[in-house]
């Protein structure tokens, strides 16, 4: 398990070094000088224009690849199923930074594991195989994550764990958002919507992601049991009430992040418990399912709140159409390209500079191992933030959004 003190003297002499500036022999047989980390790249650097950004670092990769015109980063996406984000946003973003960056079409590949384990591991083994000295790799599973980290670690291969922590490997990184600042937005939005919506005497039910396999939902579910119920927790006890006068009806997870079985879950409970009046969900493929449960049930618009992330189209639609609180929006094109920097960085030898490694982020299994983290903010979005965050940004179109859920209720918000 790696701890942060080892992490963070990582190499130190010699990224030092080079951070500094040094030379070495290019593949023409001439003296390269290694450029060091561009200032302008930290955080908050990033932005819709992905090559405004990454071509900053073009000196850097020419020095880092030194005329290697073969395979040195491996980027690794879980899956089509979880979420659509990883082959409509991720994919796309990731390829636009590296080309950006100056990466060559031989010198990078993404694959998708497609939901397979056993698929996650032959990609890993076959990046490094094929010279792959980075991997940026979304783990399917805490076991899948740390066979790939290991695996990396005794290749010395440096690992840049994208959006899900893998806390295995004295080189890996973390990239992704603030996770347990997500579940606050969420627990937040949820909280404003049972108040604007009206719900009386709030009887909930909380439908948490994949707790079984990322370790992200287990953050997702501290933030918003913490500002709902004051319980920075995993799980809160059935039975319990806050200020508000609320009372949690019951609480369960997604096994693996399936929206099936979070919809067979949630229609359970809701005929166990007709009472449940407000919930809670951890993404929008889980609020979709909640609410093609309620409408079947025949649960009209601005009843039962139902919350979300991941801004997907459908969850825009829902929250127009006044069947969902909101989502939370989180800008992927930044974690793209956050990935890419502190890729090329490292493979160039430099130090990753504090303005990009900006925090730590903690294993919820045990409080004692942290790993070294660039994370990113997030944004709540609703109805009156929507053409002004997920439109602007071109995350989601307008014309996908209306397209779901009529041009009228788009026309009526300002959605264009």
């Amino acid at each position: 398990m790696s701890k942060a003190g080892k992490l963070t003297i990582l190499g130190t002499a010699a990224l030092l070094a080079a951070a500094c500036g040094s030379t070495s022999t290019g593949s023409s047989g001439g003296t390269t000088t290694n450029p060091g980390v561009p200032s302008g790249i930290s955080v908050s650097a990033f932005t819709t224009d992905i090559a405004s950004t990454m071509s900053l670092l073009q000196p850097l990769t020419k020095y880092a690849t030194k005329g290697v015109n073969s395979l040195l980063i491996g980027v690794i996406l879980p899956d089509t199923t979880s979420s659509v984000r990883w082959q409509d946003f991720d994919y796309p973003y990731l390829t636009d930074a590296l080309a950006d960056a100056g990466f060559t079409q031989s010198q990078f590949r993404i694959d998708n594991a497609q939901g397979s384990d056993a698929t996650e591991l032959d990609d890993a083994n076959a990046d490094i195989n094929l010279g792959a000295k980075v991997l940026i790799m979304c783990p399917l599973d805490g076991p899948t994550g740390v066979a790939i980290a290991q695996l990396a670690q005794s290749k010395n291969v440096t690992l840049i764990s994208y959006d899900r922590a893998t806390f295995q490997g004295s080189k890996t990184y973390y990239v992704s958002f603030d996770n347990e600042a997500v579940g606050e937005l969420i627990g937040n939005g949820f909280l404003s919507c049972v108040t604007s919506w009206g719900v009386t005497s709030p009887q909930v039910f909380v439908l948490n992601g994949g707790e079984d396999t990322d370790p992200n939902a287990i953050s997702f579910a501290s933030g918003y049991n913490k500002i709902v119920w004051s319980q920075s927790a995993k799980t809160v006890a059935t039975g319990a009430t806050n200020s508000q006068g609320m009372k949690l009806v019951g609480e369960n997870f997604a096994p693996g992040w399936s929206n099936t079985e979070g919809g067979t879950i949630f229609q359970g409970e809701f005929s166990s418990h007709p009472s449940i009046n407000a919930t809670i969900e951890a993404n929008d493929g889980l609020a979709n399912a909640v609410i093609n449960d309620l409408k079947n049930d025949g649960v009209p618009a601005k009843k039962i709140p139902t919350t979300g992330q991941d801004a997907t189209a459908q969850g825009m639609a829902w929250i127009l159409e006044g069947y969902q609180c909101g989502s939370v929006y989180k800008p992927v094109y930044k974690e793209a390209q956050d990935a890419v920097a502190m890729a090329d960085i490292l493979l160039s030898g430099n130090k990753v500079p504090a303005a990009l490694l900006n925090g730590t982020t903690v294993d919820p299994a045990d409080s004692s191992i942290t790993e070294p983290a660039s994370l990113l903010s997030a944004t709540w979005v609703n109805a009156a933030n929507m053409e002004s965050t997920v439109v602007k940004d071109g995350f989601d179109q307008a014309s996908a959004i209306c397209a779901i859920a009529g041009q009228a209720l788009c026309t009526a918000n300002n959605i264009s």
